[in-house]
């Protein structure tokens, strides 16, 4: 698969950028590119110029779409989704090293690629390779009432349901808390 680093790199920008615009549906083309430049993305690449408000659109619309792959729990309907991806974004994979990247798997159409086109391919490329490295999905959106919150789920163990242990705690206490009050309710 190549270094695990570069495919959680990838897969923490995929995040990233879908949380980000998931909250702010609007997320001003300035904040998207401080959010790519956190995350490697060359200076040049990113000024008004190059990553202008046509591109920044169209980065948006493509979190847009990524959050509903995200937010798929079912394994087989998540692989459907990600070969859906690649099918429509993706090209053959090639290798490439560039702006003092080591070698890497790309899969977008290159220079041809928008901003929206690669950050599809290269999602779906992160999201294959965690699925593939952990034989499970290894990502989410929050079950946490008010939340929905997206996360990597990463570490040992069974599926993560919540973006944090807070959003776990108070989800708990919820539940007891309406158990009891059904309960009471029932004396």
């Amino acid at each position: 698969m190549g270094d695990p680093q570069e495919g959680l790199s990838a897969a923490r920008r995929l995040i990233d950028l879908a949380e980000a615009v998931r909250t702010t549906p609007d997320l001003p083309r300035a904040e998207l590119a401080e959010l790519l430049a956190g995350h490697g993305e060359r200076p040049a690449d990113l000024t008004e110029e190059v990553f202008c408000e046509a591109s920044a659109a169209e980065l948006r619309a493509a979190a847009r779409r990524m959050v509903a792959v995200l937010g798929e729990g079912d394994e087989d309907r998540a692989a459907e989704a990600v070969n859906a991806l690649f099918a429509e974004y993706g090209t053959r994979p090639r290798l490439t090293r560039h702006d003092g990247h080591p070698w890497h798997l790309h899969v977008d159409r290159g220079e041809e690629a928008g901003w929206g086109e690669w950050f599809l391919a290269s999602g779906a490329l992160a999201l294959a390779q965690l699925l593939t490295e952990y034989g499970r999905i290894a990502w989410g959106s929050c079950a946490a009432e008010s939340c929905g919150r997206l996360f990597l789920a990463t570490g040992p163990g069974s599926t993560r349901r919540y973006c944090s242990g807070s959003c776990a705690t108070r989800a708990r206490v919820a539940a007891h808390r309406r158990r009891r009050r059904e309960g009471e309710g029932e004396g």
